[in-house]
């Protein structure tokens, strides 16, 4: 479940969405100050593409064994991490919708039989490392289904109201009220829900070999619980994780890497022309928000709640796509593709339904490839304090945005075409004579390459 996943019964839209992601963080954490770089990055991350794989509407058969088949295809794109969305059972009571939300957990070491069997993941998981790939699970450790074993017989695990009765998470109130019917929360004061929960996790690493998780709505689980996850699955291997949140506090002891939720409001702002130049120069160059210098953000133009809650490439984006794609995968920080984006993506899927992609042959396959194979070979891309810092060039120009990152010997320069008519330049000192159509973009290296 997400803020950013709202119930088909409740208001759409920003309101709710801005509402959701404002639900505070406990005190001390909002608070905090800078937290230190004490998160051990693998290495396998310093360079690496993420990619977000929704089972149900990947194929037609909606398996874990259709969706092997693309694995060397996505190898070729350039992708290196997969993040499968949740593969457990799935809440039978209280459901939405026919086939119900993959975030209302039933069992936490199982398998959806909807996607195939617990074989099948191992298999996709070692076919993917023979790859060369890495993958991770969405875990959802804030609620349970309904019909979770544990409600029975651990009700001590769960958040009760004032009638001491287990009751849907819900925020908010009166006109702003949100519930999410088909789920109930965890207590996190409980000792014996913190051992299982992180048990629970191990399982998937030490059974099933997967390299880490990404966490649904981390910022409402207690970061000591996530700070002793981590300790207990390192010691099992070094894994990588990914919380669904945007707080600095996160990356003390705990993730790798946050959602960079504020860049992608500014790029729909932008696409839409309800922002200019200056407010993404003024976001990247005085973020409202101190993070560790080797915390990664992770930076995207959708994910599987931006493209079924909000809006879909084309509605977000149109014939701007392409040009906030590059930012996405050249300013710092890690880039995410949502399955299906190189394929055109242009529809909102179903959330609750089946509603496969239509894959229309991947017409931006081969953009994305050359992002990507960009972000490989080029040390001033590297993630994290490793890579360059970003430095903005001055162009004196009202749509053209351009910026520099380099490391040791290696540069890389974008400039981005932020508007839909074409603009130039003429003897700048660092682009030279410049002409790029309505959302056009360039990128060019220290020796000589440049893209498209």
């Amino acid at each position: 479940m997400s803020c950013r996943r709202l119930s088909q019964s409740l208001l759409g839209g920003a309101l709710l969405v801005a509402a959701c992601w404002s639900l505070a963080m406990p005190a001390a954490d909002a608070a905090e100050a800078l937290p230190p770089d004490n998160v051990m990055h693998v290495p396998w991350s310093r360079q690496a593409v993420i990619y977000e794989v929704n089972l149900r509407q990947y194929t037609p058969q909606g398996t874990i064994e259709a969706f092997s088949a693309h694995l060397p295809r996505l190898k070729a794109m350039g992708v290196d991490i997969l993040w499968l969305m949740p593969v457990h059972p799935i809440g039978i009571k209280q459901r939405k919708g026919t086939l119900g939300s993959y975030y209302a957990v039933r069992d936490y070491q199982a398998v959806n039989p909807e996607f195939g069997e617990m074989a099948d993941l191992r298999d996709l998981v070692q076919r993917a490392h023979g790859l060369g790939m890495k993958v991770i699970l969405d875990w959802v450790a804030n609620h349970t289904a309904w019909d979770h074993p544990w409600v029975s017989q651990h009700r001590d695990w769960y958040k009760k109201n004032a009638k001491g009765e287990i009751y849907p998470v819900t925020f908010g109130e009166g006109e702003h009220k949100e519930e999410w019917t088909d789920v109930v929360a965890l207590d996190y004061t409980q000792p014996g829900l913190r051992q299982a929960m992180i048990e629970a996790m191990s399982f998937w690493v030490r059974e099933v070999d997967v390299d880490g998780f990404r966490c649904d709505v981390a910022g409402l689980v207690p970061m000591p619980f996530w700070r002793d996850a981590r300790q207990a699955l390192d010691k099992i291997k070094p894994v990588f994780l990914l919380a669904e949140w945007d707080t600095p506090a996160m990356h003390d002891g705990a993730f790798d890497m946050t959602y960079d939720l504020g860049l992608y409001d500014v790029f729909k702002a932008v696409a839409k022309g309800n922002a200019g130049k200056s407010v993404l120069v003024d976001f990247l160059k005085q973020p409202k928000q101190a993070y560790p210098a080797d915390a990664y953000r992770m930076r995207y133009t959708a994910n599987h709640d931006s493209n079924s809650w909000q809006a879909s490439d084309a509605e977000a984006f149109g014939p701007s796509l392409q040009a906030f794609a590059v930012l996405a995968a050249t300013l710092p920080g890690m880039p995410l593709l949502y399955g299906g984006q190189e394929g055109g993506l242009d529809k909102r899927l179903k959330f609750f339904e089946k509603d496969p992609i239509a894959w229309n042959s991947y017409p931006l396959g081969d953009f994305y490839s050359r992002l990507f194979k960009l972000k490989h070979e080029h040390p001033a891309l590297v993630n994290g304090a490793l890579g360059g810092p970003l430095q903005i060039v001055e162009l004196g120009h009202p749509t053209l945005f351009a910026f520099q990152r380099t490391r040791d010997e290696d540069q890389v320069t974008v400039v981005v075409n932020l508007s839909p008519s074409p603009q130039s330049l003429s003897d700048h000192p660092v682009l030279g004579d410049l002409t790029l159509d309505g959302w056009g973009w360039r990128i060019t290296t220290k020796d000589g390459a440049k893209l498209p």
